[in-house]
């Protein structure tokens, strides 16, 4: 019965693969199903090397690789489409993007399923029932995931190893080997189930699973151990009095001034600042839609009645370059006489969201960015923190956060990272759980404490080992605050680990193959 859908090249090729792409977005937030990952990465192995032996048979076309690529560009939309559909949310906000909201659902989905499916097309005619082609097939899908994290500006937005966001104790090595090779890591470990079809021996079966959980459980030693010796530091660290904004203002385009005054008085109440009390506030990203800081100037009195010399508000705003004629999505701050201290502007920009590929030419069919304005942002050049007293803040606005790079090439004197957003593009979606998840990472990644502030998303206090020490939830307004260690950055610098594991895996694949052609 199974054999004979199987036999069928639709359901095979196109049927199958959509399924188990789609399924696979339930091992992320806010779901957190990581063991499905288990069921479905060693059925996305087993078929590509049916669709070997099939191709050349039951449904064969030439070329017959061709098959592989439709089971992995299929596979790849699956997953895209259910796990990214939130991008469509942030079309709804101008009725001149209404009409592409389709094009965004089925293209962007497809365009990031080339990845899969080129990788598959690769790696598939080479995959067989043994060892070596699980490390192979972990290999090239943790290099696919690499690529997409780096060309065409960078997506790496749900990489496998983000749907082992609940595995904290796990998560912990990230820091000692960086995000890609932990992403490889988790890929083999999810494909290792499907070494019960392979036609070896009961016991190195048994072994294997084994050696798998030993592995598995010296992680979590690792990890267990790292956090609970993270309590001493607490208690040695200097620290610094934080409160984080969250005021949940509706998304809307073209404020008026008396709208803008309203929102600075909300900020105000919510930020109940204490004049006696040192104290770091954060605000979120967007809170001033449209309006730049030349714009909101007006307000300085506000500020100066409500807040003391012993007070610093880090917000974001649009500032200008009179040189560049534009402007920058930035990151400042200011005193209590709204005089800018720092300032930092974005320098990963969201393609079509706050830049136009191909402007010129993309105008000339009616099309700009989606925030609001019709330029594109500037894009910010240095790679630089935000200084305050003893604090040495790594920032990172909206996205930024989705950047593991971003976090190795910091300054080593980093020992804060905030991170401000605006989510309430991703609207009532997985959008906002998926982004937050991105931000434990970073924090880990760093062995830093991590403030995040949103509009409409979570806004949270992150410890250096992931823990969420407090949170606000999403559509949540008011306030948050802790007295916030300061941990120095300890990091790796570069993807060095990520590529030795990548070409010993290459090697080991390489060496079988050659020890079998003898």
């Amino acid at each position: 019965m199974v054999e004979k859908y199987l036999n069928s090249r639709f359901i095979t090729l196109y049927v199958i693969p959509f399924i188990f792409g789609s399924l696979t977005i339930l091992s992320f937030e806010p779901f957190n199903l990581t063991i499905i990952n288990l069921i479905i990465f060693p059925l996305f192995f087993y078929f590509i090397v049916y669709i070997n032996k099939k191709s050349k048979s039951v449904y064969r076309i030439k070329p017959y690789k061709k098959n592989l690529f439709i089971f992995g560009l299929v596979f790849g939309f699956g997953f895209y489409l259910s796990g990214i559909s939130w991008i469509a949310n942030s079309l709804t906000f101008d009725e001149n993007f209404k009409n592409l909201i389709p094009l965004a659902i089925i293209f962007i989905p497809l365009f990031l399923s080339l990845f899969v499916g080129l990788i598959t097309l690769l790696i598939g005619p080479y995959l067989k029932l043994n060892f070596a082609s699980l490390l192979i097939f972990s290999a090239g899908l943790s290099f696919s995931d690499y690529l997409r994290a780096h060309l065409f500006t960078g997506f790496p937005w749900n990489l496998w190893a983000y749907s082992t966001t609940s595995l904290n104790e796990i998560l912990q090595i990230i820091n000692l080997i960086g995000l890609y090779s932990y992403n490889l890591i988790v890929i083999t470990i999810f494909t290792f189930p499907v070494i019960f079809l392979f036609k070896i021996s009961k016991i190195k079966k048994i072994l294997s699973t084994i050696f798998i959980i030993l592995s598995i459980f010296s992680l979590y030693i690792y990890g267990n151990y790292e956090i609970n010796k993270n309590k001493d530091t607490f208690s040695k660290s200097e620290k610094t009095y934080v409160k984080i904004i969250s005021p949940n203002f509706d998304l809307k385009y073209g404020l008026n001034i008396k709208e803008i005054e309203d929102r600075f008085q909300k900020l105000v109440r919510y930020s109940d600042p204490d004049k006696e009390k040192k104290t770091l506030f954060i605000w979120p990203e967007g809170v001033f839609s449209g309006y730049s800081y030349d714009q909101i100037l007006m307000f300085k009195e506000v500020i100066f009645k409500n807040f003391s010399n012993k007070h610093y508000i880090i917000f974001g705003t649009n500032t200008s370059n009179s040189i560049k004629s534009g402007f920058y999505n930035s990151i400042l701050v200011v005193n209590n006489n709204f005089d800018v201290v720092q300032s930092y502007n974005k320098r990963k920009l969201v393609p079509f969201g706050e830049f136009l590929p191909f402007e010129k030419i993309l105008n000339y069919f009616g099309l700009k960015k989606i925030t609001e304005g019709h330029g594109s942002f500037l894009k910010g050049k240095e790679n630089k923190n935000l200084i305050i007293d003893n604090l040495s803040i790594l920032p990172l606005i909206c996205y930024e956060v989705i950047f593991t790079e971003l976090i190795q090439n910091s300054e080593e004197s980093t020992n804060l990272i905030v991170n401000i957003s605006e989510d309430g593009w991703f609207g009532k979606s997985i959008g906002p759980h998926q982004h937050f998840a991105k931000s434990i990472f970073r924090a880990i990644e760093n062995n830093t404490f991590l403030l995040r502030s949103t509009n409409q998303g979570l806004s949270a206090i992150i410890d250096n080992k992931g823990n969420i020490i407090k949170k606000m939830n999403i559509n949540e307004a008011g306030n948050i605050e802790f007295e916030v260690p300061l941990i120095k950055s300890n990091k790796i610098k570069n993807d060095l680990i990520f590529f030795i594991l990548l070409i010993t895996y290459l090697l080991v694949f390489w060496i079988y193959n050659k020890q079998n052609e003898k």
